[in-house]
C-alpha cells in the first residue's frame, strides 16, 4: 500500500497519516511541483535556492507550504547538500537556518535529527531518494537525502545509528519512509555507479541491478536504501516505500533526469507542531 497520501487542496502534496496518527504534533510529508508561484522551467512550486529560481519567489513558495502545516516560517530549517553522509542533530540554536538563503544553511549535511518541537526540518529533490524517519516511542524524527552516492555512503544506516546513539533508540522502534523517487524504470546508470554500490552492499537483491548487457543497468535506488536499512537492523515491516517514480509521475514532481538539470526541486519534512 502506498505510504503517502494524496492532498488536493489548497494544493497538491503528499502527507503519511499513519505517522501523523501515532503523534497529533508531527507533520509529515513530500511536496508536489504544484502550488506555488515559480515561473518555468521551476514552475510552480520550486523550494530550493540553489537552482537559479528567484529568490523572494522560493521563499514565497516555502512560506505557503509552512502555513499549510501550520508551522511559522521560523521553523523551516534546511542543510547545505553535498551528497554526502553527514547527519547534523539540530536543536533550536538551529532552527530557521537555510530558510532564506543558502548562506545560513546547515553546512555540508544530507541528513538531519532532531527530537526537539517547534522545528521543521526540510530537505530537496529532484529524483534523489528521500529517507524519512520516526521513532514514536522516544519521540525522535529525521529525514535524508539519499542519491546515489548517499546510498554507496549508507546515509539510511549513519541516520539509524546516529538515533540510537545519541537520542536512545531502540531500532526496532524506528519507522522508515522512502519517497517518491526516480525508479528503476528510469534510472538506467553505468558501472561507475554500479559497482561502487556492489562494494558497499552485503547482500544484492536479484531485483535491485537489471543488466541491460550493454555497459548499462537499470538500477532500483529504493530497493538498494531498504537493504542498508534491514543491514542497518530496522525490521523490514517498519519499512514503507512509496511506488511513486518522480520521472514517469512528471505531472505531479519535478525530474533532473527527464527534464535535463533545468527544473525545481520538491521538499520532503518532518516536524513536530509545539502543543496547542
Amino acid at each position: 500500500m502506498e505510504p503517502l497520501v494524496k492532498k488536493e487542496a489548497p494544493f497538491i502534496y503528499f502527507h503519511i497519516p499513519a505517522w501523523e496518527k501515532l503523534d497529533q504534533n508531527l507533520k509529515v510529508g513530500f511536496s508536489s511541483r504544484h502550488g506555488g508561484t515559480s515561473a518555468y522551467p521551476f514552475q510552480t512550486m520550486n523550494l530550493a535556492l540553489h537552482v537559479g529560481d528567484n529568490q523572494e519567489t522560493v521563499i514565497d513558495n516555502r512560506k505557503t507550504l509552512s502555513h499549510e502545516l501550520g508551522f511559522s516560517f521560523d521553523a523551516w530549517t534546511a542543510a547545505d547538500q553535498v551528497h554526502g553522509n553527514h547527519i547534523a542533530i539540530v536543536n533550536m540554536e538551529d532552527k530557521g537556518k537555510g530558510s532564506k538563503d543558502l548562506q545560513t544553511a546547515i553546512q555540508a549535511a544530507d541528513g538531519m535529527v532532531t527530537n526537539e518541537k517547534g522545528i521543521l526540518l526540510t530537505s530537496y529533490y529532484a529524483d534523489c531518494t528521500p529517507l524519512l524517519f520516526f521513532d514514536p516511542v522516544k519521540k525522535v524524527i529525521g529525514l535524508a537525502h539519499a542519491g546515489w552516492k548517499g546510498t554507496v555512503l549508507k546515509i539510511g544506516a549513519k541516520m539509524i545509528e546516529t538515533m540510537v546513539k545519541e537520542f536512545g533508540s531502540n531500532v526496532n522502534n524506528i519507522l522508515v519512509t522512502i519517497g517518491p523517487a526516480i525508479d528503476q524504470c528510469c534510472y538506467e546508470v553505468n558501472d561507475q555507479v554500479i559497482n561502487p554500490l556492489k562494494k558497499s552492499l552485503s547482500f544484492i537483491p536479484l531485483e535491485m541491478i537489471v543488466d541491460k548487457k550493454n555497459g548499462h543497468f537499470d538500477l532500483n535506488l529504493k530497493k538498494a536504501n531498504e537493504q542498508i536499512l534491514i543491514e542497518a537492523g530496522i525490521l523490514p515491516n517498519n519499512i514503507e516505500i512509496s511506488s511513486y517514480c518522480t520521472s514517469c509521475d512528471n505531472d505531479l514532481f519535478f525530474s533532473y533526469r527527464r527534464e535535463k538539470g533545468s527544473t525545481g526541486r520538491m521538499a520532503s519534512w518532518i516536524g513536530f507542531r509545539k502543543d496547542e
